[in-house]
C-alpha cells in the first residue's frame, strides 16, 4: 500500500476540501467540483504507481478540460488571474477566489506546483509539444515578464472598477477567452523558438508570482538519497524545469519550479529519487 500512499493522501485532502466547502458555503457544486478534481489527480497518482504511461496526461485532461470547457465556456467563469482579481475587487469569496485559495495560494503549502504539473490546461497542450527536455540554458532575465503580466492583470480588471465599467461579468468572459487564445499562441510559439515546452511557464505565466513563494515551504518534495546517488546529473538532465533534484535543501536551484512530474525519479539509475 506504501506506493499508493500518494494517491489516498490527495484523495482525502480534496474530500476534506470538498466537504468543508460544501457545508460551510451550502452550495452542493463544490462537492461535486473538489471531488472530482480529486478524484481526478488520485487516479493520475495510482496509475503512475501501476507504472502506466502516460498517466500524469491523463489527469491533465481529466482536469484541464474540466476547467476550460465546463467551468471556463459553460458557466462563463474566469478562472484566468483576472477572474481571480474581479471576485477579490467584488468582494465575494466564489469560483475563481475559491480555486486560487486551494490551488495557487494555500495548496502549494501541501502540494507545491502540482498545479502546474497536474491541472493547468495551458500546460495541458503545451506538454504535448516535441521539448519536454529543454534544449536549451534558462534564460532567467527574461523571467521578469511574468511579473509585469501579473501587474497588468491587476492593472486591467482595477481600472475596470475604478471606471465603473458596466456589464463586467461579459468582459471577464470574452477576457477568459481572449486571454486562453493569446496564452496557447505564445506559449506555442515560445516552445518552438526557445526549444523548450515549458518556456511559457518559466518566463510569461502570472500565476507563477502566487506559486513561487508558497512552493518552497511545500510538504511534498521530489528528495535525493545521497548514499544512493551516483551523481550521474540524469535527474537535472531530464527536468522540464531545471530544478537541481540532487540538493535537498529548499534554496536548491529552481526549487520553487518543481511541477511533481517524476521525470526526475523515473531517470534515475539508482532510485536514489522519491517523494
Amino acid at each position: 500500500m506504501k506506493k499508493y500512499a500518494g494517491s489516498i493522501f490527495m484523495l482525502i485532502v480534496f474530500e476534506t476540501i470538498a466537504i468543508t466547502l460544501w457545508l460551510s458555503k451550502g452550495n452542493l457544486f463544490y462537492l461535486f467540483n473538489f471531488s472530482y478534481i480529486g478524484c481526478s489527480i488520485s487516479l493520475g497518482l495510482f496509475l503512475y504507481a501501476k507504472k502506466v504511461k502516460h498517466a500524469r496526461s491523463v489527469v491533465q485532461f481529466l482536469v484541464g478540460m474540466y476547467m476550460l470547457l465546463y467551468l471556463g465556456l459553460m458557466s462563463n467563469e474566469n478562472m484566468q488571474i483576472e477572474g481571480f482579481w474581479y471576485y477579490l475587487f467584488t468582494g465575494v469569496f466564489e469560483a475563481a477566489t475559491i480555486h486560487y485559495a486551494v490551488a495557487k495560494i494555500f495548496g502549494p503549502l501541501i502540494f507545491g506546483r502540482g498545479w502546474c504539473g497536474y491541472a493547468c490546461w495551458t500546460a495541458m497542450i503545451l506538454d504535448l509539444l516535441p521539448f519536454k527536455v529543454p534544449q536549451n540554458p534558462r534564460k532567467e532575465k527574461i523571467g521578469v515578464i511574468r511579473y509585469v503580466m501579473f501587474a497588468l492583470s491587476l492593472i486591467f480588471v482595477g481600472s475596470l472598477f475604478l471606471l465603473q465599467v458596466g456589464n463586467l461579468e461579459r468582459i471577464m468572459f470574452f477576457s477568459f477567452l481572449i486571454g486562453n487564445i493569446l496564452y496557447y499562441l505564445v506559449g506555442i510559439g515560445l516552445a518552438f523558438l526557445l526549444k523548450d515546452n515549458r518556456a511559457f511557464c518559466k518566463y510569461i505565466c502570472p500565476i507563477t508570482v502566487f506559486l513561487k513563494p508558497m512552493s518552497y515551504f511545500s510538504l511534498m518534495r521530489v528528495k535525493v538519497d545521497k548514499d544512493q546517488c551516483i551523481g550521474c546529473n540524469k535527474c537535472r538532465h531530464v527536468c522540464p524545469m531545471n530544478v537541481d533534484m540532487t540538493d535537498n535543501s529548499r534554496k536548491r536551484e529552481n526549487g520553487t519550479e518543481c511541477i511533481l512530474c517524476f521525470e526526475c525519479v523515473e531517470s534515475c539509475p539508482k532510485k536514489a529519487l522519491k517523494i
